[in-house]
């Protein structure tokens, strides 16, 4: 038996550093958080002292009770969770219930999964930093009374299911207020003068008017003024300037610059990250801090000279604007320069290329530009036109990387070619395009990222998973928003004549970009007219200065607690007492045919079009909104034509066809099939012959293209890409084979490989209970009874597991069928009155 235990967070954590480490030596794996409030009550004594109480979760009892038995057997206990808040709680957690002895527990931390930084850690052990553990108490506990208290309130006052935080609910604030701004902006147009020139050698180049005129008639007169004219070099200026790198990547410009470039989420961002920190090859990626070590500045340094020579090589300290900046030391690097690229998984070699050139960039020298201006004077008038030119005289830190950027409309600039004062220049053409203002730009979640780190609101850790939520509870979706054609004119000045032209562009495109919801916008104008200081953009950033302070042994955690509950508490018992319903609802107009009132608001299931009131003598009629509509913005005429669906458009090979709106957008229905429209086009349009030919394209595409083993072998395309259908499984088709001319060999294989994939996952199949237990993704397993599915933490032996121990997890987490309602004996039919009534309770 080994003499010590230490215990890490993750398992592929616990193989890279066992290899580290001697015989003396067994690293075991908590999987996490073995602690935490209980889910089914708030947790925490709020009438008291807000002691939380903390209870170990049932798929943790297992784990538990394997490090009991080997801490009881070890002459000393290593907690080597993460060097942050949460991994201080983790430890703090795991010698609270394994009961340790602090004389036989030691606490170390390491930013980075080396053999130098493990043994270095060993050497210098600590105790168990209590001030971080309370920071980290102070964010779950204060996290959990305003969720568990505000949620609520929003199933009483709104909808059933909803949630609220601290965080999140800010993070949809900033995206609501996003999209109103955006949906208020009136566009203004002007003119932006472009020309292009050609010195005396024949070189053309571009130039511009650095001022935008107002109407087509200045700019036509503009036009006008420089035919017949000549043009010359009224002055050049030539200065040199230099470009330095970017500071190496925190958590956040991590975040944004993988979704800039490689066009990851931030959820995978951080997915990627964790497995290549686990593996050895980074630093603990969740950090504040821009510095580097004197160790890493030197290893860039060696790898520089090397690979690029001295004159390339130029060491820098950065220092972080990041006010309260957490307890990783260190920015994100790779563990070793030398290191160039690695052979993984495609995103995780992808991910560490972005990390390393970073890095080394950060070490390099400024690059060297020559930058010219050029100013144009035309004889015939006294605006300057000016072109702008930069020219790399050494690449410096260019060679390796250069920082993207949010702005769309940064334009780059390019090189000019040579010329002299007084030079004359031939104007090939002078162009006056009519541009529109444009609206602020949505946020990516790179962006909001950027936005949330500027107020102060969250930290590196906060980030990934507040994004993920507020996408997940359907506050905030990513656009997909086609845009619309928009008409614009063009004058062009050449050979001395204007021509006029009508253009089109398409503007409004917002593919990928966060769209707020309409459930989005109804909780957030709730909890902004009842819960303002929750919402408010100070007040949450305030509460992470409070935390830092806790961290750094300023504060007291439960005097910060009592003071924001003493405040909070009493507006929550007000606002769930005597604040009324909020539904979004809004007034429309009314139907000319029947005289009822036409309203929008929010329903059971979802945004609706309401016509009529429960006061009428007929009951109200119901229709839903389309995917792209939304209660803030749905006109008169487009909620009236709702109720024109579905539409009956005949019949065809006599089975029925009608069109109609769908949760997925609008769709043709022919017998039991349904075949979705173009994006963009109206049901309302669509008459009986196209939809035939719909039916038709659909009938062709569903044809089966080969017959396996006396079924039918179909292709089409879905959510995840291609795929082949047979004896109804769904088969991936990925970028190995042809899609478009997929051979009889290439879909028998398919089809086997698929097969014994089945095959191979299945690790216990008891066909007469119906109860199977398979392989699932990222190592998990799960529990296939009928409709049911349980899936089974890491910590569980799949293969280990009997029909009995199985039997028993279905009876413990299946869903129990709810008893069937008694119904209630017939009562008279009451009056009119009291209907309204009992209705509008």
């Amino acid at each position: 038996m080994a003499k010590n235990l230490v215990i890490v967070e993750s398992p592929a954590k616990a193989k890279t550093i066992e290899k580290f480490l001697g015989k003396d030596f067994k690293v075991e794996s908590s999987y996490g958080h073995i602690s935490d409030l209980p889910s089914k009550e708030l947790g925490v004594d709020v009438e008291g002292d807000f002691d939380p109480k903390y209870e170990v979760s049932t798929d943790k009892k297992a784990v538990v009770k394997k490090l009991k038995d080997l801490a009881k057997k070890a002459e000393m206990v290593w907690l080597a969770s993460d060097e942050d808040r949460e991994g201080e709680a983790i430890a703090w957690h795991l010698a609270e219930s394994l009961g340790l002895d602090k004389n036989k527990t030691k606490r170390i931390v390491f930013h980075e999964i080396t053999k130098s930084a493990i043994q270095k850690a060993v050497e210098n052990p600590r105790q168990i930093d209590y001030d971080l553990v309370d920071a980290q108490q102070a964010r779950r506990v204060l996290d959990r009374i305003v969720g568990y208290e505000l949620s609520p309130v929003l199933w009483r006052k709104v909808k059933g299911g909803l949630s609220a935080g601290r965080v999140q609910s800010v993070s949809v604030r900033l995206i609501v207020e996003r999209e109103r701004e955006i949906n208020e902006f009136e566009p203004e147009a002007s003119y932006r003068i472009d020309a292009e020139f050609s010195n005396e050698d024949g070189q053309s180049f571009k130039a511009k008017l650095p001022k935008t005129i107002k109407t087509k008639a200045q700019a036509l007169k503009f036009l006008e003024q420089n035919a017949n004219t000549t043009f010359k070099v009224f002055d050049l200026e030539k200065k040199p300037a230099k470009k330095a790198p970017a500071a190496p990547f925190t958590t956040s410009t991590l975040q944004q610059e993988a979704s800039r470039k490689l066009y990851f989420s931030v959820s995978k961002t951080m997915n990627m990250a964790q497995r290549l920190y686990e593996a050895g090859l980074i630093t603990y990626m969740r950090t504040d801090s821009v510095n580097l070590s004197d160790e890493a500045r030197k290893g860039a340094e060696k790898e520089i000279t090397e690979a690029y020579g001295k004159a390339y090589s130029k060491e820098r300290k950065y220092k972080g604007k990041s006010k309260g900046a957490q307890e990783a030391h260190e920015a994100i690097r790779p563990t070793d320069f030398s290191v160039h690229s690695v052979d993984l998984e495609r995103d995780q070699t992808r991910l560490y290329d972005l990390i390393w050139k970073r890095a080394i960039a950060s070490q390099m020298s400024e690059a060297k530009l020559e930058r010219t201006n050029v100013k144009i004077k035309a004889a015939a008038h006294n605006d300057i036109f000016t072109a702008n030119g930069e020219v790399i005289t050494f690449d410096g830190f260019l060679k390796v990387y250069l920082e993207g950027t949010d702005d769309e409309d940064v334009e780059q600039e390019g090189m000019l070619p040579a010329m002299k004062v007084n030079e004359a220049l031939l104007n090939n053409y002078i162009t006056a395009t009519e541009r529109y203002s444009r609206p602020p730009y949505r946020y990516t979640e790179a962006s909001l990222v950027k936005k949330l780190e500027e107020l102060g609101i969250g930290r590196p850790s906060t980030y990934a998973p507040t994004i993920s939520t507020i996408q997940n509870r359907k506050y905030v979706e990513k656009g997909t928003i086609d845009g619309k054609e928009r008409e614009y004119t063009q004058l062009v000045l050449k050979n001395d004549k204007v021509k006029d032209t009508l253009l089109t562009e398409k503007v409004g495109s917002d593919k990928g970009k966060l769209v707020p919801t309409d459930i989005g916008m109804i909780v957030t104008d709730f909890l902004v007219n009842h819960f303002e200081s929750i919402l408010d953009y100070s007040f949450t950033a305030n509460v992470e200065d409070q935390f830092d302070d806790i961290a750094e042994g300023k504060a007291n955690w439960k005097t910060v607690m009592k003071s924001f509950y003493k405040d909070f508490h009493p507006k929550v018992v007000d606002v769930q007492e005597n604040a009324e319903r909020e539904s979004g609802e809004r007034i429309l107009g009314e139907d000319p045919k029947s005289g009822k009132r036409v309203s929008v608001r929010l329903g059971k299931f979802g945004p609706m079009v309401q016509m009529g009131t429960v006061d009428d003598e007929d009951k109200p009629t119901f229709a839903s909104l389309g995917p792209e509509q939304q209660l803030g913005s749905i006109t008169f005429e487009e909620a009236m034509d709702l109720f024109k669906l579905p539409k009956a458009l005949g019949e065809y090979k006599g089975e029925p066809i009608e069109v109609n709106n769908g949760r997925f957008g609008p769709y043709v229905k022919f017998g039991k099939k349904f075949i979705s429209l173009a994006p963009g086009q109206d049901p309302l349009s669509i008459e009986k012959e196209e939809a035939i030919e719909l039916i038709k394209e659909k009938e062709i595409a569903d044809a089966p293209i080969y017959t396996y083993k006396g079924e039918g072998v179909t292709k089409g395309k879905g959510r995840f890409g291609p795929f082949i259908k047979w004896d109804g499984m769904f088969i991936n088709v990925n970028k190995k084979y042809d899609w478009d001319n997929l051979s009889e060999k290439d879909i028998i294989e398919l089809i086997e490989t698929k097969i014994q994939k089945e095959i191979d996952k299945v690790i216990h199949n008891w066909e007469e209970e119906g109860i199977r237990v398979e392989k699932a993704r990222w190592g998990r397993h799960n529990i296939l009874q009928g409709k049911v599915k349980i899936e089974l933490p890491k910590t569980v032996d799949a293969v280990a597991l009997t029909l009995d121990e199985v039997k028993g997890i279905i009876e413990k987490n299946a869903p129990k069928k709810k008893a069937a309602k008694k119904k209630p004996a017939a009562k008279k039919k009451p009056t009119a009155k009291k209907k309204t009534v009992a209705k509008k309770k």
